[in-house]
């Protein structure tokens, strides 16, 4: 039998169609599903919003927006000499901040989706896609720690409807067989379906594909090199992006989620989305981006949906960056989420 992808879109054998098949005038049409539509929590307090009372109006506030997926992205810490260091726990007492939102997130009819970060502050590493060492025993000791605690992360989230092995790691992916051996080891601890979370710049250069379930994409391309891209614009770049997808979902025949999309309010939102920056005036531009992006995910039956970046507990929605609880962000969202039209997409293989 295949492997469970996403609880509401399941793969058969191939060329077959995905499951969740949606109903239109009282019909179930073959050949479509329904699209994930998710929203990252991230956290204020190292973890522990997520397993307070604020998770409970989090999760409300993803489904005013049409969401039916959400994420929660548990960290620990990577140093230089290839140690991986996390808040160890016993396995029959995972702490609430891991198991409270699955327990919330189902309790309210809502999927989610467990996203490992490494946390690289404090370290030699500008960021994730920089972890790698020089050294044959630094490899040893990361993969030995990291295959540890995401082992047992898996195993205390195996109710979770989906669970990513990585994120953003670029250097380690050449490390194959230790990927395959970790994956391997998560399979056991959990049915959760299973994918990577690869940079938008990278996931093409994977060689383990085939080992996980869905292919999932940090969706921070470049879509313009306009400042203040029009809307024309944005559309034009997402029509490439989207083809580059397509033909890498059809290579390897798996689907692709984006498990990030994300866009900061600034004018050059649309040419470095991945940039933490905040500019006066560029809210319509924040919101356009969105707005188109999501057309595009919806419109693409080889992309399950995406999950936003990024949106915090109450009483601080917002955080400091990407921004996405805003009166403008919150609209952008609804508007296509919400919108009847694009409720149901057909799997015709394109």
């Amino acid at each position: 039998m295949p492997r469970r992808l996403w609880t509401a879109v399941v793969l058969v054998p191939v060329a077959a169609v995905l499951h969740g098949m949606a109903a239109q005038d009282g019909k179930t049409l073959p050949g479509s599903r329904a699209p994930v539509r998710g929203v990252t929590i991230s956290t204020h307090r190292s973890g522990q919003d997520w397993g307070t009372d604020r998770i409970v109006a989090a999760i409300e506030d993803m489904r005013s927006l049409g969401a039916d997926w959400v994420c929660t992205h548990p960290y620990a810490w990577i140093r230089k000499d290839g140690s991986v260091r996390f808040r160890d726990f016993r396995k029959d007492r995972p702490p609430e901040s891991l198991v409270r939102p699955i327990r919330e997130a189902h309790a309210q009819g809502v999927k989610i989706l467990i996203k490992p970060h490494l946390g690289y502050w404090g370290s030699q590493f500008r960021w994730r896609g920089e972890i790698g060492f020089e050294s044959p025993g630094e490899w040893d000791r990361f993969f030995a720690d990291y295959g540890r605690w995401i082992v047992k992360l898996a195993a205390a989230t195996k109710n979770a409807d989906g669970f990513v092995v990585a994120t953003e790691l670029t250097l380690t992916h050449r490390h194959e067989q230790r990927w395959r051996n970790i994956i391997a080891e998560v399979r056991k601890v959990t049915k959760a379906p299973l994918t990577l979370a690869a940079n938008w710049s990278d996931y093409a250069k994977v060689p383990f594909w085939d080992a996980v379930d869905v292919i999932g994409i940090q969706a921070y391309f470049p879509v313009t090199s306009e400042r203040n891209a029009d809307e024309n614009a944005l559309r034009k770049g997402w029509q490439r992006i989207m083809a580059g997808v397509r033909r890498f979902s059809k290579d390897r025949g798996k689907p692709v989620v984006f498990t990030e999309l994300g866009y900061s309010c600034s004018f050059d939102a649309a040419v470095r989305p991945w940039e933490a920056r905040r500019e006066e005036g560029a809210e319509d531009l924040q919101a356009r981006c969105m707005r188109v992006a999501l057309e595009a995910v919806e419109a693409e039956p080889r992309v399950l949906g995406a999950f936003l970046w990024k949106w915090f507990p109450p009483p601080r929605v917002n955080g400091r960056d990407f921004r996405l609880a805003t009166p403008w962000m919150r609209a952008a969202i609804r508007s296509v989420w919400k919108r009847p039209a694009l409720a149901t997409r057909p799997s015709k293989d394109r």
